[in-house]
């Protein structure tokens, strides 16, 4: 019944050979392993951990920024919060945000006479 074993009995030598076999294989295998590891490591620190961090101060940013950006959100957001926001905005930079303001409004004007010119020399000077 037992005509052809699963494992069939080596000579010494054979046992000798097989299981050096063996052992280098382990060897290999524990130092692609090793090198599998180390290498999936660093890329995870060097390439991927500094874009997680990034990503959620950004995500926290765009969302700070969203509420601030939409005056309406101080209905949802809290309408006392935005009040104490803006009071310490207009307190600390009052005259920044009055020359800002004044240019942003002058740029405006510059844009639309440019707008309006290049609207002119289409409409005048077709054929």
């Amino acid at each position: 019944m037992n005509e052809y074993p699963l494992y069939p009995e080596l000579p010494e030598a054979g046992k000798q050979e097989a299981q050096r076999l063996v052992d280098k294989f382990k060897e290999q295998l524990k130092e692609q392993i090793e090198k599998a590891a180390e290498d999936a490591l660093s890329d995870l620190y060097c390439n991927i951990v500094p874009h997680i961090e990034s990503d959620s101060w950004t995500n926290y940013r765009n969302a700070m920024m969203d509420g601030f950006k939409d005056y309406n959100n101080r209905k949802v957001q809290g309408e006392y919060d935005f009040k104490k926001i803006r009071k310490a905005i207009y307190k600390d930079f009052k005259e920044e945000l009055v020359a800002d303001l004044n240019q942003d409004l002058l740029d405006e004007v510059e844009k639309l006479k440019e707008s309006l010119e290049f609207e002119r020399d289409l409409r005048y000077r077709r054929p």
